[in-house]
Protein backbone atom coordinates (compact mmCIF):
# COMPACT_ATOMS: atom_id res chain seq x y z
CA UNK A 1 0.00 0.00 0.00
CA UNK A 2 2.79 2.44 0.86
CA UNK A 3 4.61 1.98 -2.44
CA UNK A 4 1.45 1.94 -4.58
CA UNK A 5 -0.16 4.94 -2.90
CA UNK A 6 2.71 7.29 -2.16
CA UNK A 7 4.92 6.85 -5.19
CA UNK A 8 2.29 5.89 -7.76
CA UNK A 9 4.41 3.07 -9.18
CA UNK A 10 1.54 2.06 -11.45
CA UNK A 11 1.80 5.35 -13.35
CA UNK A 12 5.61 5.52 -13.36
CA UNK A 13 6.54 1.96 -14.34
CA UNK A 14 5.84 0.00 -17.50
CA UNK A 15 3.90 -3.26 -17.01
CA UNK A 16 7.06 -5.36 -17.39
CA UNK A 17 8.88 -3.23 -14.82
CA UNK A 18 5.98 -3.49 -12.40
CA UNK A 19 6.02 -7.29 -12.78
CA UNK A 20 9.73 -7.31 -11.84
CA UNK A 21 9.03 -5.21 -8.72
CA UNK A 22 6.19 -7.52 -7.69
CA UNK A 23 8.35 -10.60 -8.33
CA UNK A 24 11.09 -9.08 -6.18
CA UNK A 25 8.63 -8.42 -3.34
CA UNK A 26 7.36 -11.99 -3.59
CA UNK A 27 10.89 -13.41 -3.54
CA UNK A 28 11.76 -11.24 -0.54
CA UNK A 29 8.65 -12.29 1.40
CA UNK A 30 9.28 -15.98 0.63
CA UNK A 31 12.99 -15.72 1.35
CA UNK A 32 13.81 -17.05 -2.13
CA UNK A 33 15.67 -14.00 -3.51
CA UNK A 34 19.14 -14.49 -5.00
CA UNK A 35 20.48 -11.48 -3.04
CA UNK A 36 19.58 -10.27 0.43
CA UNK A 37 17.26 -7.26 0.63
CA UNK A 38 19.88 -4.83 1.95
CA UNK A 39 22.28 -5.62 -0.90
CA UNK A 40 19.52 -5.06 -3.46
CA UNK A 41 18.55 -1.78 -1.80
CA UNK A 42 22.09 -0.40 -1.63
CA UNK A 43 22.96 -1.63 -5.14
CA UNK A 44 19.85 -0.47 -6.99
CA UNK A 45 17.98 1.92 -4.67
CA UNK A 46 19.58 5.18 -5.82
CA UNK A 47 19.28 4.28 -9.50
CA UNK A 48 15.61 3.35 -9.06
CA UNK A 49 14.91 6.60 -7.21
CA UNK A 50 16.58 8.59 -10.02
CA UNK A 51 14.44 6.83 -12.64
CA UNK A 52 11.25 7.44 -10.65
CA UNK A 53 12.08 11.12 -10.04
CA UNK A 54 12.81 11.65 -13.73
CA UNK A 55 9.58 9.98 -14.78
CA UNK A 56 7.59 11.86 -12.13
CA UNK A 57 8.87 15.23 -13.35
CA UNK A 58 7.99 14.32 -16.95
CA UNK A 59 4.44 13.42 -15.90
CA UNK A 60 4.08 16.71 -13.99
CA UNK A 61 5.39 18.63 -17.02
CA UNK A 62 2.87 16.85 -19.28
CA UNK A 63 -0.02 17.54 -16.87
CA UNK A 64 0.96 21.23 -16.67
CA UNK A 65 1.16 21.49 -20.47
CA UNK A 66 -2.30 19.92 -20.75
CA UNK A 67 -3.55 22.48 -18.22
CA UNK A 68 -2.09 25.37 -20.22
CA UNK A 69 -3.75 24.03 -23.39
CA UNK A 70 -7.08 23.64 -21.54
CA UNK A 71 -6.82 27.22 -20.26
CA UNK A 72 -6.11 28.59 -23.74
CA UNK A 73 -9.07 26.67 -25.18
CA UNK A 74 -11.34 27.88 -22.37
CA UNK A 75 -10.36 31.48 -23.07
CA UNK A 76 -10.93 30.99 -26.82
CA UNK A 77 -14.43 29.60 -26.21
CA UNK A 78 -15.49 32.18 -23.59
CA UNK A 79 -15.04 35.74 -24.83
CA UNK A 80 -15.96 37.27 -21.45
CA UNK A 81 -13.44 35.16 -19.51
CA UNK A 82 -10.56 37.12 -17.97
CA UNK A 83 -7.07 35.81 -17.28
CA UNK A 84 -5.51 37.62 -14.32
CA UNK A 85 -1.84 38.42 -13.92
CA UNK A 86 -1.42 35.36 -11.65
CA UNK A 87 -2.80 33.03 -14.34
CA UNK A 88 -6.27 32.51 -12.84
CA UNK A 89 -9.10 32.50 -15.35
CA UNK A 90 -12.34 34.07 -14.12
CA UNK A 91 -15.59 33.73 -16.05
CA UNK A 92 -18.73 35.26 -14.55
CA UNK A 93 -21.82 33.16 -15.20
CA UNK A 94 -24.10 35.36 -13.08
CA UNK A 95 -23.24 38.68 -11.48
CA UNK A 96 -23.98 39.03 -7.80
CA UNK A 97 -25.19 42.14 -6.03
CA UNK A 98 -24.08 41.59 -2.44
CA UNK A 99 -20.82 41.85 -0.53
CA UNK A 100 -17.42 40.97 -1.99
CA UNK A 101 -15.31 38.76 0.30
CA UNK A 102 -11.77 39.39 1.49
CA UNK A 103 -9.48 36.64 2.76
CA UNK A 104 -10.40 37.37 6.39
CA UNK A 105 -14.09 36.60 5.68
CA UNK A 106 -16.01 33.34 5.90
CA UNK A 107 -17.86 32.38 2.73
CA UNK A 108 -20.79 30.05 2.08
CA UNK A 109 -20.61 28.48 -1.36
CA UNK A 110 -21.75 25.71 -3.65
CA UNK A 111 -19.04 24.39 -5.95
CA UNK A 112 -18.32 21.70 -8.49
CA UNK A 113 -14.64 20.89 -9.01
CA UNK A 114 -13.27 19.00 -12.01
CA UNK A 115 -9.97 18.14 -13.59
CA UNK A 116 -9.38 19.28 -17.15
CA UNK A 117 -10.55 15.88 -18.44
CA UNK A 118 -13.93 16.43 -16.75
CA UNK A 119 -13.32 14.08 -13.81
CA UNK A 120 -15.19 15.38 -10.76
CA UNK A 121 -12.90 15.39 -7.72
CA UNK A 122 -15.16 17.24 -5.29
CA UNK A 123 -18.62 18.78 -5.39
CA UNK A 124 -20.83 20.31 -2.74
CA UNK A 125 -23.49 20.39 -5.46
CA UNK A 126 -23.38 16.58 -5.77
CA UNK A 127 -23.56 16.29 -1.96
CA UNK A 128 -26.58 18.64 -1.99
CA UNK A 129 -25.17 20.84 0.75
CA UNK A 130 -23.44 24.23 0.70
CA UNK A 131 -20.20 24.62 2.62
CA UNK A 132 -18.84 27.49 4.71
CA UNK A 133 -15.17 28.13 5.38
CA UNK A 134 -12.69 30.94 6.04
CA UNK A 135 -11.55 32.18 2.63
CA UNK A 136 -7.99 32.60 3.89
CA UNK A 137 -7.76 28.85 4.55
CA UNK A 138 -8.19 27.63 0.97
CA UNK A 139 -6.05 27.51 -2.17
CA UNK A 140 -4.83 30.81 -3.63
CA UNK A 141 -6.95 30.41 -6.77
CA UNK A 142 -10.10 30.37 -4.64
CA UNK A 143 -8.95 33.36 -2.62
CA UNK A 144 -8.33 35.41 -5.76
CA UNK A 145 -11.38 34.16 -7.66
CA UNK A 146 -13.93 34.66 -4.87
CA UNK A 147 -12.53 38.16 -4.23
CA UNK A 148 -13.73 38.95 -7.78
CA UNK A 149 -17.30 37.85 -6.94
CA UNK A 150 -20.23 39.31 -5.02
CA UNK A 151 -22.88 37.50 -2.99
CA UNK A 152 -25.41 35.91 -5.31
CA UNK A 153 -22.86 35.53 -8.11
CA UNK A 154 -21.80 32.41 -9.93
CA UNK A 155 -18.50 31.98 -11.77
CA UNK A 156 -16.18 29.49 -13.35
CA UNK A 157 -12.60 29.53 -12.08
CA UNK A 158 -9.84 27.83 -14.05
CA UNK A 159 -6.97 27.57 -11.60
CA UNK A 160 -3.39 26.73 -12.67
CA UNK A 161 -1.50 24.28 -10.47
CA UNK A 162 0.67 26.95 -8.84
CA UNK A 163 -2.51 28.57 -7.45
CA UNK A 164 -3.96 25.18 -6.47
CA UNK A 165 -2.02 22.16 -5.15
CA UNK A 166 1.18 22.59 -7.16
CA UNK A 167 3.54 19.76 -7.96
CA UNK A 168 2.38 17.80 -4.91
CA UNK A 169 -1.24 17.37 -5.98
CA UNK A 170 -3.73 16.38 -3.31
CA UNK A 171 -4.39 12.82 -2.22
CA UNK A 172 -5.46 10.32 -4.83
CA UNK A 173 -7.88 12.70 -6.56
CA UNK A 174 -5.81 15.67 -7.76
CA UNK A 175 -2.64 14.74 -9.64
CA UNK A 176 0.61 16.70 -9.30
CA UNK A 177 0.65 19.76 -11.57
CA UNK A 178 -3.10 19.67 -12.22
CA UNK A 179 -5.08 22.66 -13.47
CA UNK A 180 -8.49 22.73 -11.77
CA UNK A 181 -11.86 24.02 -12.93
CA UNK A 182 -14.49 25.09 -10.42
CA UNK A 183 -18.00 26.35 -10.88
CA UNK A 184 -18.63 28.39 -7.74
CA UNK A 185 -21.79 30.03 -6.48
CA UNK A 186 -21.27 32.53 -3.66
CA UNK A 187 -24.24 32.59 -1.28
CA UNK A 188 -23.02 34.51 1.75
CA UNK A 189 -20.07 36.53 3.02
CA UNK A 190 -19.59 36.84 6.78
CA UNK A 191 -17.01 39.34 8.06
CA UNK A 192 -14.87 38.00 10.86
Amino acid sequence: RQIGGQTSFKTLLEDEELELVLEGFGDSLKGTGVQDDQTVLTTYGQALNAILMDRSSKIVDRVKAEGEEYTANFLDCNDDAVKTESGLVYYSMKDGEGATPVTADTVEVHYHGTLTDGTVFDSSVDRGQTISFPLGGVIKGWQEGLAMMKEGGKATLVIPSDLAYGDAGSGDTIPPGATLKFEVELFKVTSN
